[in-house]
């Protein structure tokens, strides 16, 4: 397993090992295989799968499996940089927080890649339910508020919650293909976990999503 493997704390292939990370010390960044960007199941059978779920195998998410995720929710489709989810007024307000049992990182479509946030496992911050801590990712919503100037600050989070609305329709399609479960979820406490996360004023989490496989 190699460092930036571990450090998410994803199940992967056949490597040499290395120390895993714990809780408290540093983390990497983690470069994300290239996305398979073609396959799949078709979309109107996807669409007939589709659902939501809460009960979760502690079972690990391959580091390709999540980089074909993270593309899948919120990556980038064109060579003019534009996203597989449509966003408010093309100003992109939304990045997608990864949350597991070895830290917090946000995704960076341009680079594919997750860059470090946090050490800490904070996947029981991250909702009101029990099945959350034990799920393998936990997806947070995050919205830049400084962003969204022409919008008065009471009508932020509107705007904001449609955009996370499309990423996490664009998980559940992409769930519902490869075998995993998700929830969207709004029992929240957005203001704690904003604390947690350690954001700006001005920056808002919106919805989170867990992700990972069904209990058997």
């Amino acid at each position: 397993m190699s460092q930036s493997q571990a450090d998410v704390g994803l199940e992967v292939g056949a490597v040499p090992p290395s120390p895993v990370s714990g809780p408290g010390q540093p983390i990497r960044v983690v470069g994300l295989p290239r996305p398979r960007t073609s396959g799949g199941l078709p979309l109107l059978d996807a669409l007939k799968l589709r659902h939501s779920t809460r009960e979760y195998s502690d079972r690990p998410v391959s580091l390709q499996l999540l980089s074909d995720l993270l593309w899948a929710a919120f990556g980038i489709n064109r060579e003019n940089d534009d996203r597989t989810a449509p966003y408010w007024r093309h100003v992109m307000v939304i990045d997608v927080y990864v949350a597991s049992a070895n830290g917090v990182w946000i995704y960076d479509p341009k680079s594919q890649a997750l860059l470090p946030h946090l050490s800490d496992d904070i996947r029981v911050h991250t909702g009101q339910q029990d099945f959350i801590a034990a799920a393998p990712l936990d997806l947070i919503y995050v919205a830049h508020g400084e962003r969204m100037t022409d919008v008065p600050p009471e009508e932020r989070r509107l705007y904001a919650s449609v955009d996370a609305g499309f990423i996490g329709q664009n998980v559940y399609l992409f769930c519902a293909s490869e075998g995993l479960a998700t929830v969207f979820r709004g029992a929240v406490d957005i203001a704690k976990l904003g604390r947690v996360l350690q954001l700006p004023d001005q920056q808002f989490v919106t919805f989170a999503q867990t992700v990972g496989y069904p209990r058997s």
